[in-house]
Parts: C-alpha cells; structure tokens; sequence
C-alpha cells in the first residue's frame, strides 16, 4: 500500500557542493578554553567571535579609540546602574580619561546619594507601600531637594549641585559616589528628572522651581557634552528604557539644529532586555547621522566590569602598539 497522495520527486533538485557555499560559522570563529589564571585580553580573546561577542569587541574597541583620540565618551544610565554598585567601575574610567559626561534620571542621583551618606539602598518597596512608608525616609529627601534649591540659587545644574553638596559634607563614602567623584573631577553628570517619578518629590523639602530648573540646565550641558561626539565618538545608554533615550533624541536633534556634524560616533545601547525606544534612539536611529549602533542584552552587574575590563585591555594593547610602532 502506498500514500493516495502525490509526492514531490527529490531526483531531479539541483544540489551543490558546500565547497562552494559561503558560511557564517567557521572552525576559526569557535571559543576556545580559558587558560587558567587567565588575562583579561586571554579571556576576551577566548569569546567565540561571533554575535554579541563580536559587538562587545567592537564596543571596547570604540570606547578605546574615543579614549585615546580625545573624543566625547558619554555614558546614560539608569539608577539600576548605581544601585547594582557600578559607581566605582565608572569613577575609575572617569578618572582614566576615559568617560568625558555621564547623564542619569532622579533615581540614579538618589542611589548614588544614599550610598555616600549612609552606604546602604535599595528599600522593600513592598513592605512600605501598604503603610505609606515607602520613600518617606526624611534626610535623604531633604539633603537631595536643600541641595537642588542651593544649587539653583548658584545658577548650576542638578548633577552639579548634588556633588558640590556631597563634597561640602565630607559624606563618609564619597570615594564611591559617582556624583562626588565626578564633581571633583569636573566631569559633567547631568540628572533628567521626571517630576513626580521620584520619592523625594513626596516631601515638603521638594521645590519643582529648583528641580525644574536644575534639570532643564543639564539637558543643556549634556547636548554641550555631546558635541565631540563627532569623529570617534561614543554615546552609550545603560538600563534606560524611556527618559535617557528621549532625552538623547532631543539632545541630538539640537545638536543637528546648531550644524553639530556627528558622522563617525558610536551609539551602544546595553541592558538585560533590549527595549523600543533604547534601540530606536541609540541604535537604529543613529545611522541617519552617519553612526554605528550596537545593541549589547546582559545583566548590569556582569556586563558593566566585562566591557570595563575589556576597553582597559584594549586601550593598554593600543598603547603597546604604537610604543612598538605598529
């Protein structure tokens, strides 16, 4: 008994040989094993060289070369950036050269600020909501919203003001803030509040005059910050899903308004999950200005210190080139 149904006839399909096909997979692209008691460069270079492998490589490859031609290296994040406790890894690329501008929202300013006075952050956020106790703890709003008022007064920005008052106070953990470190550097970190979005806009202490103001002039010293991006460039956004991207769109679109030419900077968007508008506004939209956009997906406190890592290695095996003159 055979099927009542007709069958395509195999005999007459034309084949080939698979000597004659190209590939995308070759043996050469496989991961080899670490060796143990690896380096850095050995355990970059062990990555297959394949998909997110190969952006991550290129990624440190463009953050490195901004570092070492003197271009605009501007990092977003957002405030799980800080509270997954990466403020240390973006101070020391900071104090290398390497980060030239940082831009966060209220949440990131919060963290950092929490973790430079008491050294702790992050609260339950479900066991506080029931009660109304959520948020409410009084000397981190009041510090965060005295500093903004002052700082309005003095005509600076939001990231500005909360530095120049961590600094003032001598807090116990600034070496690990990266709003302290930053003004102490003088590296611009901007903070782009969403008003009502944070907790220490439930307390009195709030002035949405100060925040308005504060805010709106980092949106102005970022696009200024943003201006070297041209030429080599790196903008990179980090666990921001809608206010850091919109605010890189806007800040953009200045920048092409004021005859900013952009052509030739890198746009790497890095998250555990990759998001609409994150990819849209550093990725994909990017190539209208002459950019290359690299999407990166990985938890934060993996793959900050990996691409950390891997930029310092690359910079050190730049170096080591040119010293060899090759």
């Amino acid at each position: 008994m055979t099927s009542r149904y007709p069958q395509a006839d195999l005999s007459r399909v034309r084949r080939s040989s698979i000597r004659d096909r190209q590939s995308k997979v070759h043996l050469r692209d496989f991961a080899r094993p670490v060796p143990e008691g690896a380096s850095v460069r050995e355990l970059i270079d062990s990555l297959p060289r394949l998909l997110a492998a190969g952006s991550l490589r290129r990624a440190a490859e463009a953050i490195a070369g901004a570092a070492r031609e003197g271009r605009a290296v501007v990092v977003c994040l957002g405030g799980h950036v800080i509270k997954t406790g990466h403020a240390p890894v973006l101070i020391d690329l900071m104090t290398r050269g390497v980060i030239t501008a940082a831009a966060t929202n209220g949440a990131g300013a919060i963290h950092d600020l929490k973790i430079a006075l008491f050294g702790h952050t992050s609260e339950y956020v479900e066991r506080g909501i029931g009660d109304g106790a959520f948020g409410m703890a009084h000397e981190t709003a009041d510090f965060l919203n005295r500093a903004v008022v002052e700082g309005s007064k003095l005509q600076l920005g939001f990231g500005e003001s909360v530095g120049r008052a961590l600094v003032a106070a001598d807090c116990p953990n600034r070496h690990v803030s990266l709003f302290a470190a930053a003004y102490e550097l003088r590296v611009p970190v901007t903070v782009h509040v969403g008003v009502g979005t944070d907790v220490v806009h439930m307390h009195p202490s709030a002035d949405g005059a100060a925040i308005g103001d504060t805010s709106l002039r980092d949106f102005r010293i970022l696009v200024e910050a943003m201006r070297g991006l041209g030429g080599g460039g790196v903008l990179m956004n980090i666990g921001s899903a809608v206010v850091l991207p919109e605010v890189i769109l806007k800040a953009l679109t200045v920048l092409r308004s004021l005859d900013v030419d952009l052509a030739g900077f890198t746009g790497i968007n890095m998250d555990f999950v990759q998001h609409y508008r994150s990819n849209q506004q550093v990725v994909n939209r990017v190539a209208e200005l002459g950019a290359e956009g690299i999407s990166l997906t990985g938890h934060h406190e993996i793959m900050v210190p990996l691409l950390a890592a891997a930029v310092l290695d690359e910079m050190q095996a730049r170096a080591h080139r040119e010293k060899e003159g090759r």
